[in-house]
């Protein structure tokens, strides 16, 4: 009789044994299922369309302080904003010391970092002349040429001061101006990422115009896959001309195709030679880079873009990045580190070894 009775209860802790197996095997497969499924967001700031895919449990929450951080950083440094810092600095140009946020003055160090690194070919001082051809707006449209030559003499990027230490800048003359967006778009990449790791999700990505920011490994393991853009095609059918696959880090481009306007039979793009005030003539119509820097990557394509191909590879190798370049011929330059992840898609188009 008490062989049976333990016989039966031996059967039944095997039995709730099983049962807790089965349950946390189906929790596990709950959570991983529950990872694997991404929250996809978009909306937009910094005049573009903010994309983003964030992957694990808080892929919501994090994807909402990622656009909250965004904005909030728009706030800070686009001149159209009244009060943002680079609006603040603008308005005092040529007077006294402005206080600024922490963030502005690390991204303003890195902008003249890069524009000494350049030689002037990335500018951040260059808004004087760029406001003049009002790209992307109502009224884009080739200026006088005695405009161009008076207000470039405002855009010299020595003109600007920066003090880290007391999150101070200025600009030493006035009518000097500043504007951000040679590099703003990959910065918000940097705040966004930033989010994703305090908030502890698996993996994310976002887009913000032309830069892309990539964090954290995608639950089937596999590398981020990114398609570099044909310049040929256009933007209401966009198509691809290689792909670039990546674990991680920050990508941005600057075409000639992105803003853009004809005039007397003449194409005139967004992406100007500060030294000249007129859209760049270097014989390249796209420049991607990669880097471990949102902002960095920004700034880097714009400035390699303007220098052309010899100059501007040698710029990312100066900063350990590497980069995508396409000329206007067809033919194809991709940085011995990309060699590896970059792969041509496209017949219409050429490597150069």
């Amino acid at each position: 009789m008490k062989n049976q009775k333990k016989w039966k209860i031996g059967r039944a802790l095997a039995f709730f044994a099983v049962v807790l197996v089965l349950v946390f095997a189906g929790r596990q497969w709950y959570i991983q299922q529950r990872d694997r499924q991404p929250f996809t967001s978009t909306e937009y700031a910094m005049g573009s369309y903010v994309q983003q895919t964030v992957y694990g449990r808080m892929g919501e929450d994090a994807a909402s302080e990622a656009a909250n951080a965004v904005q909030r950083l728009e706030n800070q440094i686009s001149w159209r904003m009244e009060d943002s810092d680079i609006a603040r600095l603008n308005a005092a140009a040529g007077t006294d010391w402005i206080a600024i946020e922490p963030q502005t003055a690390d991204l303003l160090e890195m902008a003249l970092h890069v524009a000494e690194q350049s030689e002037g070919a990335y500018d951040p001082t260059v808004l004087p002349v760029s406001s003049l051809w009002d790209f992307g707006g109502e009224n884009q449209h080739l200026p006088d040429e005695e405009e161009i030559e008076t207000y470039r003499t405002f855009v010299d990027y020595h003109n600007l001061r920066v003090d880290k230490e007391t999150s101070e800048a200025s600009l030493k003359i006035h009518g000097a101006a500043l504007d951000l967006g040679g590099i703003g778009k990959g910065a918000a990449c940097d705040t966004a990422v930033q989010a994703y790791q305090e908030a502890g999700v698996k993996a994310g990505i976002i887009a913000v115009g032309g830069s892309i920011g990539l964090y954290g490994e995608k639950p089937d393991g596999s590398l981020w896959r990114l398609a570099v853009r044909d310049p040929q095609s256009g933007d209401d059918k966009a198509e691809e001309m290689g792909l670039l696959d990546l674990a991680s880090g920050f990508v941005s481009t600057s075409g000639s195709y992105e803003k853009n306007f004809t005039e007397n039979g003449k194409t005139y793009h967004h992406i100007l030679d500060p030294k000249t005030g007129y859209p760049a003539e270097s014989g390249l119509v796209s420049v991607t880079v990669v880097s471990d820097s949102g902002a960095l990557s920004d700034a880097l394509s714009t400035a390699a873009f303007v220098l052309g191909e010899e100059r501007g590879m040698s710029l990312l190798e100066h900063y350990d990045a590497g980069g995508v370049f396409i000329a206007e011929d067809g033919r194809v330059w991709v940085s011995d580190s990309l060699e590896d992840a970059f792969q041509l898609t496209s017949d219409a188009y050429t490597l150069v070894s």
